[in-house]
Order: C-alpha cells, then sequence, then structure tokens
C-alpha cells in the first residue's frame, strides 16, 4: 500500500464540527454591558452558562473522555476606580487546562477583581469556557455584532434579539447522551388556568421588583408574562415559589429595621444593590439577607 493510498481517521473531524455546533437557544442568556444616556436602551452581549459547555462535553465523550483542571493566582496591592472611587484590591487569575480524549488538551485564562461577588467562579468559568472555543466549543459566540435592545426602568432588557439562522443548531449534536450530561425538560402541555391565580401571581411584582418576578417566571414556568403560564399546575409552582421570595423580602426588611437605616445603606452599597426593588436575581437577596443576619448578630452581641 503506498503511502497515497492511506486516508486519515475522519473521526476527529465529526467531533469537531459537533463542537462547533451553536448551543439550543434555550441555553443562550444575554447580559447588558452598556446602555445609552438616558438607560433607555442597552447594547448586550450572548453568552452561555458553563453547564452548557459540560453538557455537550458528555454528550459527546461521555464524563470520562475529558477533564479540565484550574491553576490560580492572586495579584494584590492593585488600585481600582469603583464608584467614583479609588480603592485597594486584588485580581484572581485562573488558568484552566481542558483535556479532550483523542483531540489534545487547551487552555484558557480568566480573571476578575477580588473585590467583586464571586470573583473565584468567575474567573474560572471565564477560563474554562476560553479553553473550549480553542475546540470551537461556544466559538461561534464571539461572532455576536453588537446589539442594542430597549430596558425597562430597572434597566433590564424588555426584550432580547433575535438569534441569526448561522447562531441555531442543526440537529449535527447526537440525540443519545450520557445520564451525567443533565436533563432538558420537555416542553411544558399547555392547559386549563386559573385566572384568579395569575392576578395573585401578578400582585408579587410589586413586592419582588422585575428582575427577580422575570427571573421566577422564566426559572419555573418557562414564561416572560403571568399571563402566559401554560397550565393550572405550573401557575402553582410560581406563585409558590414567589411566595417564598416575598418571605426573604420580609425577612430583609425586618433585620433592616434591627440594624438602622445607615448599616442597611452601608450593605445595600457593599453588595452593588441600589434599593430592595432593584435586587438583580435570587441569588443576591439570599446573600443581603445573611449579610442582614450577620449584621444583626454583631449589633446584638
Amino acid at each position: 500500500m503506498t503511502t497515497e493510498d492511506v486516508k486519515p481517521n475522519p473521526e476527529p473531524d465529526t467531533q469537531f464540527t459537533q463542537l462547533a455546533e451553536p448551543f439550543d437557544p434555550s441555553e443562550i442568556k444575554w447580559r447588558v454591558t452598556h446602555t445609552n444616556r438616558d438607560g433607555s436602551r442597552g447594547a448586550v452581549i450572548a453568552y452561555a452558562d458553563p453547564r452548557a459547555y459540560t453538557d455537550r462535553l458528555n454528550q459527546l465523550f461521555t464524563p470520562s473522555g475529558w477533564t479540565r483542571s484550574y491553576q490560580v493566582s492572586t495579584v494584590s496591592s492593585v488600585t481600582r476606580k469603583r464608584r467614583d472611587k479609588l480603592i485597594q484590591t486584588g485580581k484572581v487569575l485562573v488558568t484552566c487546562t481542558l483535556t479532550i480524549t483523542g483531540l489534545g488538551c487547551h487552555t484558557g485564562s480568566g480573571e476578575e477583581w477580588a473585590d467583586e461577588q464571586n470573583a473565584m467562579t468567575t474567573a474560572e468559568a471565564q477560563a474554562f469556557k476560553r479553553a473550549a472555543s480553542c475546540y470551537g466549543l461556544g466559538r461561534y459566540l464571539y461572532n455576536f455584532a453588537e446589539m442594542w435592545v430597549p430596558l425597562n426602568e430597572y434597566r433590564q432588557p424588555v426584550q432580547f434579539p433575535k438569534l441569526p439562522n448561522w447562531a441555531l443548531p442543526k440537529g449535527s449534536v447526537p440525540a443519545k447522551s450520557h445520564p451525567a450530561s443533565g436533563s432538558h425538560p420537555p416542553a411544558a402541555q399547555r392547559g386549563p388556568i386559573d385566572q384568579m391565580t395569575t392576578v395573585k401571581i401578578e400582585g408579587f411584582r410589586r413586592i419582588l421588583g422585575d428582575p427577580i418576578y422575570g427571573e421566577i417566571l422564566w426559572r419555573v414556568a418557562h414564561a416572560r408574562r403571568a399571563n402566559a403560564i401554560p397550565n393550572a399546575q405550573l401557575q402553582d409552582n410560581v406563585a409558590e415559589a414567589m411566595e417564598r421570595a416575598s418571605r426573604g423580602f420580609s425577612k430583609a426588611h425586618s433585620l433592616a429595621d434591627q440594624i438602622g437605616e445607615t448599616s442597611f445603606i452601608a450593605i445595600l452599597d457593599r453588595l452593588r444593590i441600589e434599593s430592595m426593588t432593584t435586587i438583580p436575581r435570587l441569588e443576591s437577596l439570599k446573600t443581603l439577607v445573611a449579610e442582614l443576619e450577620r449584621e444583626a448578630a454583631r449589633t446584638a452581641a
């Protein structure tokens, strides 16, 4: 057999093609990067949660077919300007090495200011995604041009851009997936709804604020509006979730009364929360309550 008769193994090419396939639209999220002067419109970028990346790797290679490792370092005594004030802080630096059996290994780096909330998690996610992009995974997300969308009074998007055809999956990723890749819930069935429950849910908007109200609607029912929840069971689930969140707000208000306005405002400022109606997500509410509890315990001691 001559050298010319030997054909390369096509399998790696197929795997690279599958890695580069766009994520399902449900995995795509949007982040506001900057706004116009009056805050009525904002530029958004598309991104996917790190779980979408691990799901794709598990689907294609199984959990035993790839590994990642991190190296962490810090830089201290760095001055940065934050809220028009110069502060002394540092940086968290992370390097991720992603190895896929048969395809080699690549590294990516990430960084975040040490005084930012969840600095380590943010730097790790950035490093992991950048390493994955070397294989083509998620690389297409870098090709989006700047897109502007209308914002509400809390500077949250009123609507999201429509994904272009080139950013939609073509079905080249095998449907068969490993259990560790995570499950995707089927589309909810439509059925009878309770109008009184819809009114009850809408009443939580004033208590929770638009960001958390919208987060619960989307997380629980994949709906943007209360009247778009497809069935009564999901309505009940949304109402229960909002009731739990409202108890968190009640607790925060009670603790704020205990520690006094000055301490309360200082905690809001430290967590970069403008007011109780603009708390950006449920995780931020939990962090706020925990901070208030610590301050209340310190004050009582």
